[in-house]
């Protein structure tokens, strides 16, 4: 077992990170380091419905206090020097712009990049890189051009794939770089034109114009009040109304309006570029997957040289030419460390990656499949993921005597211009949601579009019989305060109805219509909001059964993040970003993230009016509590995140921030598809783990036999000489001191091995129905007892053959090289049965179907080393000893033997698994045991949070409906004989039926 002291020597990784102390440690100085979050983005007090709305506008000068229409008073998040801002009508000179543009830099993201060649050479440079120069080199010294050129292969496959995934590590910055709008409206010298919008400055004097995007971040000047969609930035559904004092962000679109206003802030220095500092405050980490490779090798490598050594000093003490004995070293050397595990790696997780893009996932980074079939946490971004980012109409109520929904759509329709494209996202909620048929005979003959002061808008119109009257729709408490018709008889119920979808975090609009001469009166409520998606709630049920939770992580307002997860039934325990601190990026993120906070973390459901370092710090904490985490987002506000999480996964329709920044890409809308992305990851898990049972188990297999065949089988002992061996020419060779295969007879078994066993990549494996996990020391044990039951055989095979010399008999039969390849073939089949143990480590080989190419190939390297032993045509005068052909009958019991000892491989390898499991070794019992209490608890929480029925419920609702049902059958069948009566009564009188 000192394999195991190797192992633990490694920084081997494991999906389980060690988990910190929970509870309330002692704060380090990081706490001060954390400036806590008070109120912010709370600058619009109220929505339509009376509810709060969050809008991350409304931004002075630093150091000034914004106060709230409720009296609150918070500090402004913007940062900017109030010097440069009180630019005039004129804008900026030249020279004043010259100056600041060399003060402040350009408008633009700075980037390190690395050069493309030096990122190629490094991908031929590391422990594995070099432990293949080598072997290439040693190969060259003994002039055996074969594997030199197999290797030399090998080594460059290897590194330009690596190459090529490495390549797109700078995309996300060049990403957000490409983002930045090239062109902007600015004034100078009091001159409009359009210039290089990476040429503006603090203080510059711009152009907001709808359908343009915000080139900086900029102070609106006095002027018209505009519309700003910045869902991107922020996550929030609706357009935000921006006035003179509030600050636009770079990156977001103005939709409705036009105004001047004054460059803040520019470049790094802005709310877009404080992003991309995120994204390249993530330090690169070794990719979980190379962790394991590199931990798997360190053990292999540091096995085989040592056996290795011991073998070569042992073969030079005895005699044997350096150059020959140091060819069979790196022969076993290269036959027992699994050169070709990467290739076999990205092959499986490649075919994976296809079968994944044909559902709609966009695999980015190869090593994120890995981490995905560990995932056992979601955190997902409401806005566009969860939901579908439009607004919809919810319900109605009315107050207004036979007032139904279409009536009241249609008044609603009349308080807008019916006629034109629609302006804003309520007009366009009620026009698409009305027939505009029947408005066609309404005139309209006055129009007040929606003013924010006055939060309502008014139409007057005439009716098809020339009847004049006022329709007025806006916000709840304006109109009911208009509506004296009514007020007094329904303003109970009305607030009470308004305060209920407020709590709720649900919008309303109001319409009211007034007829000449009289009051006006209250018709009745439309309320909208972002649905969820269809089939977001199913997927996150599907979620909980693989052991995966999902938590709610937005940039929109608390009470719509709380409606939105109740109708998920994902709870209702929502917290405000005011819970959480704000770290600072720049600096080394903290390892008490996860004792200070995860507790908190994993106990809500969510969290609500977040900033981007906010869902960094939850990951971060996530992470350190142990937590395999993934993260989804479409938004500029999201990439940080998508990169800190192990498995970042960019929706349908995000930035192209966030997809590069993304290891996965949806393509498709919705996350549906993330449970096909969970199980099909986790089928890759399983072929990956079956090929390292199967790669540890031939090593152990060929170091064991070789290291037992040198120092416990001495041909001379049992009575061979040099009359029994012969060379190509028939003449008799030197009897060698100890038993040996040729070197090219050991590069056959490796280039059969790891080149027919990449079809595992395709072999038919079942998902696990909860998170995956590596335990190398269970898979090391398991496979190390593959390779010593397969070493028996060999060796009781190689001891009778060797025993029955001279003796009659089928054994007997034997001559020396039929002993070679007879062992040799021994050897290889039991290499390649070997696989069909692996594979089902926890079970019986026959317990799960062996993939159709798995064993295609099987068949054909078995195939092939079969016609091999029975021809055997490589032998040559200079290699000395040479291998004789096998006759039919030693084939036919070599299957035979070699089939017996399979089944004795892998009866035992089952019951060995079971003392493991029984024993929690390498605590295995305990983590399945965890993982499925995890994925318990995750289905629990989720039933207990559903709106659905129980059991007893359903069966009720069963009842009630298949009597309502019976009853519907009864009235039919009575309306059809009524039917048939009036036709038999009125057939003759030519009366027609409707």
């Amino acid at each position: 077992f000192f394999f195991f002291t190797v192992f633990d020597s490694t920084d081997a990784p494991n999906n389980a990170r060690p988990k910190p102390a929970v509870g309330g440690g002692a704060k380090t100085d990081y706490h001060r380091r954390i400036t806590s979050v008070v109120q912010r983005r709370k600058l619009a007090a109220e929505s339509d419905t009376g509810a709060p709305l969050l809008s991350s506008a409304g931004m002075a000068a630093p150091g000034k206090t914004i106060t709230l229409k409720d009296g609150t008073e918070v500090q402004d998040e913007v940062q900017f020097d109030p010097s440069v801002m009180d630019t005039g009508e004129a804008g900026l000179t030249d020279a004043e712009h010259a100056a600041r543009l060399l003060k402040y830099g350009k408008n633009a993201l700075e980037s390190k990049t690395t050069p493309k060649w030096k990122i190629f050479v490094s991908k031929f440079r590391g422990p594995m890189p070099y432990m293949i120069w080598l072997a290439i080199i040693i190969e060259g010294l003994i002039q055996d051009w074969l594997n030199f050129v197999v290797l030399l292969i090998l080594q460059v496959v290897n590194g330009c794939l690596a190459f090529n995934e490495a390549t797109r590590a700078g995309d996300a910055i060049a990403a957000l770089k490409a983002s930045l709008k090239p062109e902007a409206q600015v004034k100078r010298n009091g001159k409009w034109s359009n210039v290089d919008a990476t040429t503006l400055v603090p203080g510059d004097r711009v152009a907001l114009n709808a359908g343009a995007a915000v080139p900086a971040d900029c102070r609106l000047c006095a002027g018209p009040v505009i519309d700003i969609d910045q869902a991107a930035m922020t996550g929030e559904s609706l357009p935000v109304t921006f006035k003179e004092g509030m600050v636009a962000k770079m990156g977001s679109m103005v939709v409705r309006g036009e105004t001047d206003a004054i460059v803040a802030a520019t470049g790094a220095n802005t709310f877009f570029g404080k992003t991309a500092a995120l994204i390249m405050a993530v330090k690169g980490e070794l990719p979980h997957m190379e962790q394991v490779i590199l931990s798997i090798i360190k053990v292999v490598v540091t096995w085989s040289m040592c056996t290795t050594t011991v073998i070569l000093i042992y073969l030079l003490y005895n005699g044997t030419p350096p150059l020959e004995a140091l060819a069979f070293a790196v022969c076993l050397i290269i036959s027992s460390i699994p050169i070709a595990f990467p290739v076999v790696a990205t092959t499986t997780m490649s075919v994976g990656c296809k079968t994944l893009a044909d559902k709609k996932a966009i695999v980015a980074q190869l090593h994120c499949v890995e981490q995905l079939a560990g995932m056992n946490m979601l955190c997902s971004d409401k806005t566009g993921t969860l939901t579908l980012n439009k607004m919809v109409l919810q319900s109605f109520t009315a107050f207004a005597d036979g007032m139904d929904k279409e009536r009241l759509l249609t008044f609603a329709a009349l308080a807008a211009k019916w006629k034109e494209p629609p302006k804003d996202a309520l007009d366009t909620l009620v026009l698409n949601a009305v027939n505009k048929a029947p408005l066609d005979a309404y005139a309209q003959l006055d129009y007040t579009p929606f003013d924010p002061s006055t939060k309502k808008t008014v139409s007057v119109i005439r009716g098809p019989d020339g009847r004049e009257f006022t329709v007025t729709k806006g916000a709840p408490n304006v109109i009911l305060e208009l509506s004296d018709g009514n007020k007094a008889q329904i303003g109970d119920k009305y607030n009470a109805e308004i305060e209920n979808l407020a709590s709720r975090g649900i919008r309303a609009l109001s319409i009211a219509v007034q007829y000449k001469g009289e009051p006006m009166n209250l018709l009745g409520l439309l309320t909208f909001l972002d649905p969820p998606r269809p089939d977001t709630k199913e997927t996150i049920r599907q979620c909980g059964l693989y052991g995966c939770g999902v938590k709610m992580i937005t940039g929109d307002h608390y009470l719509i993040a709380k409606e939105t997860s109740r109708q998920l039934a994902m709870g209702t325990d929502i917290l405000k970003a005011d819970s959480l601190p704000m770290v600072d990026v720049k600096q080394e993120l903290p390892k008490t993230l996860g004792a200070d906070y995860g507790e908190m973390i994993e106990g809500v459901s969510g969290f609500a009016e977040v900033f981007p370092e906010h869902k960094f710090l939850i990951i971060e904490a996530l992470r350190q509590r142990g937590w395999v985490v993934g993260m989804t987002g479409d938004g500029v506000n999201d990439a940080p995140a998508l990169k800190r999480a192990d498995v970042g996964i960019a929706v349908e329709g995000a930035t192209d921030t966030a997809c590069a920044a993304a290891d996965i890409v949806l393509t498709a809308p919705g996350l549906s598809v993330m449970i096909d992305a969970i199980v099909i990851s986790r089928e890759i898990f399983q072929r990956i783990k079956n090929y390292l049972v199967y790669r540890v188990a031939v090593t152990s297999q060929l170091l064991l036999f070789f290291f037992l065949s040198i120092f416990a089988f001495e041909p001379a002992r049992y009575g061979f000489d040099d009359a029994d061996v012969r060379a190509a020419d028939d003449k008799a060779e030197e009897l060698p001191r100890y038993f040996q295969l040729p070197v090219l007879s050991l590069v056959i078994i490796v280039i059969l091995n790891d080149f027919a066993i990449i079809s595992i990549a395709y072999d038919h494996v079942v998902a696990s129905s909860i998170p995956e996990l590596w335990n190398l020391k269970t898979v090391f044990t398991m496979a190390v007892w593959l390779g010593c039951v397969a070493v028996c055989g060999q060796m009781t095979f190689l001891a009778v053959l060797l025993e029955s010399k001279g003796e009659d008999g089928f054994f007997g039969s034997f001559s020396y090289g039929q002993i070679m390849s007879a062992v040799w073939l021994t050897l290889s089949l039991l290499d390649f049965f070997s696989v069909f143990a692996a594979r089902c480590s926890d079970g019986f080989f026959f317990s799960r179907k062996a993939g159709t190419p798995l064993l295609v190939a099987a068949a054909f390297a078995m195939a092939v080393s079969t016609i091999l032993a029975a021809e055997w045509p490589f032998n040559s005068a200079e290699e000395g000893v040479n291998m004789e052909p096998l006759t039919g009958p030693q084939l036919g019991f070599i299957w035979a033997y070699c089939i017996a000892w399979f089944l004795i491989q892998d009866f035992t390898k089952f019951f060995v698994y079971r003392v493991l499991l029984h024993f929690d070794f390498d605590g295995i019992k305990t983590a399945q045991e965890l993982r499925a209490k995890r994925a318990a608890a995750l289905l629990a929480d989720a039933a207990a949070h559903d709106g659905g029925n129980t059991d007893d419920e359903v069966k009720q609702l069963l009842t009630r409906t298949t009597q309502a049902m019976e009853g519907l059958s009864q009235e039919v069948a009575s309306l059809k004989g009524e039917v048939a009566r009036l036709h038999t009564t009125n057939s003759g009188s030519g009366s027609n039926l409707v």
